[in-house]
């Protein structure tokens, strides 16, 4: 009875978990770090404004910033792996998700780009739909937007670059972006 005993033990620790409660591996450690370093790297991907519309620790956003400045490889690379050691004092998922959303990558942010461009277009050709957005949005700057409009559509007539209704598609963004991030 004594050996049967023996080889149940064994089983009911694992079904009751305690093997999970041991520490990570060095390796699963290392691939922990590495992949947090990784996330710091696409950090350093975005250029200052998007950068500044994540939400970071004050200490890893200088790192990054003072990453931009350094040009020799070396110390880039040290940069680098003191971003990933940063990055490990800091919860990492919101920082994938705002990532996501500052390049473009998430379902919200398509879904706002298609937004905005749907409404310049609208606004383009149709003066009824000037009056229904700033409706909508009472705290568009009304003066600015009409100003856009109009040089968007002298750019269409004369047949210019859509320099201004790139601007429109722009102001569209940065107006519509907060609104949409409380969604």
């Amino acid at each position: 009875m004594k050996p049967a005993q023996s080889l149940a033990a064994p089983e009911e620790a694992t079904l009751s978990g305690t093997q999970d409660d041991r520490p990570p591996s060095k390796t699963r450690r290392k691939q922990e770090m590495a992949a947090l370093q990784q996330l710091g790297e696409e950090l350093l991907r975005l250029n200052p404004a998007q950068l500044a519309r994540v939400d970071l620790p004050e200490p890893l956003r200088e790192a990054l910033l003072e990453a931009h400045r350094i040009t020799a490889h070396e110390g880039r690379r040290r940069q680098l792996q003191y971003i990933g050691r940063l990055m490990r004092q800091v919860d990492p998922d919101p920082i994938r998700g705002a990532l996501a959303d500052a390049t473009g990558a998430s379902h919200a942010a398509v879904a706002l780009l298609h937004r905005c461009e749907r409404l310049r277009d609208q606004l383009l050709e149709d003066d009824k739909a000037l009056t229904d957005f700033l409706a909508e949005h009472p705290h568009a700057d009304a003066q600015q937007l009409r100003a856009l409009i109009r040089a968007a559509r002298r750019d269409a007539a004369t047949g210019a670059a859509p320099k201004h209704a790139r601007q429109l598609y722009k102001w569209l963004h940065e107006t519509l972006l907060p609104e949409h991030g409380a969604r």
